[in-house]
């Protein structure tokens, strides 16, 4: 056994595929549906705290069919990426903030919160083993997947006392098969991702199974995405199934809505509020009523709609519609200020531009 950095202690798997094996999957590139041959794993219990910091063999779980998770979906998650460089080297952007934003997450499930050091130690471990996974090929970059889930078997209405933390990775392409193009988005007006004093702030796999129904039906309507509104009022635009969103007006206003405990704050969102300002360019964080949003795409005053984050990082909007509407955004949706944007975020993610801000994490 060797150990890597935080340690975590490296145990080969027994079964990880060749090189040809490997090469047809990064030849293939889709999102999440091919993974690496390791994960990153540890424990955590009421008695011992966190321990068994480990990188295995990409493998099956054994849980008890009594598994806290599978009862009371005590779980969380997160996603980040692994960009290559020119020179070889290999970075992930920002990932202290999702290791707070994973801490938050923990706290509001009442799960137990995992060190910055060890968030961070676990992705550069298994990236460190698996580093011959992340692709090369222009745009691609190996998803990382951390969660958490409740492996105490017992079906009480309580904390679990037993979890475990797991990091698996995915050579991926873009999350939209077009890429870099517009997206259609229907609005769901009778359904809701989170409610006040709900799970809406917590990366939590609830919120994103309660997006799957209105996100059929969009799908069934013919669109790419669903879009919620708020559930207090149900006319705010909120956010995507797992985007956030903004929206661009002749004005050179860029608004986005305000994080109320119901929205999930996205580590992308927060890049973009950054870069503006630095532009110069006002930025408002508000309520965006969905009509007022329609008539300003209508007249001219809503010159540009965009949706990001990390899996698809910026994506143009198109098209919005619902029951009793359907509007074309102008252009038909990548302008200017969501182009220039997609551009900046990019380039410092794969290394093509400076890095001011020192979002950059070296993995290996």
């Amino acid at each position: 056994m060797t150990t890597a950095p935080a340690d975590f202690a490296i145990v080969p798997s027994s079964r990880p595929r060749t090189t040809a094996e490997r090469t047809a999957v990064l030849d293939r590139l889709s999102f999440g549906v091919d993974f690496t041959d390791h994960m990153a794993r540890a424990t955590w219990t009421a008695d011992g705290g966190w321990q068994g910091h480990r990188v295995e063999g990409f493998a099956p779980l054994e849980l008890s069919p009594a598994a806290a998770v599978l009862h009371y979906a005590q779980e969380i998650f997160e996603g980040l990426k692994a960009y290559r460089h020119a020179d070889g080297s290999v970075w992930a952007f920002r990932p202290e903030a999702n290791a707070r934003r994973f801490q938050a997450s923990a706290r509001r499930l009442a799960m137990p919160e995992l060190p910055e050091e060890d968030f961070l130690g676990s992705i550069r471990a298994l990236v460190e083993t698996d580093l011959e996974w992340v692709p090369s090929t222009e745009g691609a970059s190996l998803y990382l997947r951390p969660f958490m889930i409740a492996t105490e078997p017992f079906l009480g209405v309580r904390p679990s006392r037993r979890f475990e933390y797991l990091v698996i990775a995915s050579p991926v392409g873009p999350y939209f098969v077009k890429g870099f193009e517009p997206v259609s988005i229907w609005v769901a007006e009778d359904y809701h991702r989170a409610g006040p004093g709900g799970t809406g702030a917590a990366k939590f796999g609830g919120n994103y199974a309660a997006s799957l129904l209105p996100q059929q039906t969009a799908q069934r309507e013919g669109f790419d995405q669903v879009c919620f509104l708020d559930a207090a009022t149900r006319t705010n635009l909120e956010e995507l199934g797992g985007m956030n969103v903004f929206v661009v007006g002749a004005d050179g206003v860029v608004r986005t809505p305000a994080l109320t405990g119901t929205i999930l704050e996205g580590v992308t969102r927060s890049s973009i509020l950054a870069l503006l300002g630095e532009q110069g360019t006002r930025v408002e964080e508000c309520d965006i009523p969905v009509k007022g949003l329609l008539a300003g795409i209508r007249d001219g005053s809503v010159r540009e709609v965009f949706a990001c984050g990390t899996a698809a990082v910026i994506t143009p909007i198109g098209r919005l519609a619902g029951e009793s509407f359907d509007v074309t955004v102008a252009d038909g949706g990548a302008g200017p200020i969501t182009t220039q944007l997609f551009g900046q975020l990019t380039d410092i993610q794969f290394g093509r531009a400076d890095d001011p801000h020192g979002w950059m994490h070296r993995l290996a």
